[in-house]
């Protein structure tokens, strides 16, 4: 566990047989049941503004994509971690959520869309850890995607956006509903 970068380790003590104890002032968190006791973080209520959004591609998004992005970002927020939006200005195309794998939110995202994907936009409640989310999004017919970046693999996922000639924007801020 040393040698990983970035990791999250909780240490959960528990006497087996009692239940764990709530603390004072849990209303304001979002608790989740763990095995011997609770996961307890602040609630998603934050948000991007549009102002902050960086541009990180060659292309930027046009006026409809930037409206677009937005409806999608919103809707990303409300979605099952690793969330994938698809979506059209009012419209949303496609969900991929839950898995363990975001390029696997994508498939999904393709198997359950309703309408034609092409010339969506896509939005990623978190970043993107490799470029083949984005490129299964690119080929599924996205012209646009928003997320928050954070990667180690930026670079390499900003190239791939460059090279099929998507918008992306970065928000810098994550909303990942567990």
């Amino acid at each position: 566990l040393q040698e990983k970068k970035n990791i999250r380790l909780l240490e959960l003590s528990f006497e087996a047989g009692k239940p764990a104890k709530t603390p004072p002032g849990l209303s304001s968190w979002d608790v989740r049941r763990v095995a011997g006791g609770l996961l307890v973080q602040d609630w998603d209520r934050g948000d991007a503004a549009e102002s902050e959004w960086k541009v990180v591609t060659k292309r930027a998004p046009t006026d409809d994509e930037r409206r677009a992005l937005l409806f999608a970002w919103k809707v990303s927020k409300h979605v099952k971690s690793n969330a994938i939006v698809f979506s059209k200005e009012t419209q949303i195309a496609a969900v991929g959520a839950g898995q363990m794998s975001r390029v696997d939110s994508v498939r999904i995202a393709q198997l359950k869309a309703q309408i034609p994907l092409q010339g969506t936009v896509v939005a990623s409640d978190a970043f993107f850890p490799f470029r083949d989310g984005l490129d299964e999004c690119a080929k599924a017919g996205a012209k646009a995607v928003i997320q928050p970046g954070g990667s180690v693999r930026d670079e390499e996922v900003i190239q791939a956006a460059n090279e099929h000639g998507l918008a992306m924007v970065f928000t810098g801020y994550r909303h990942f509903r567990h």
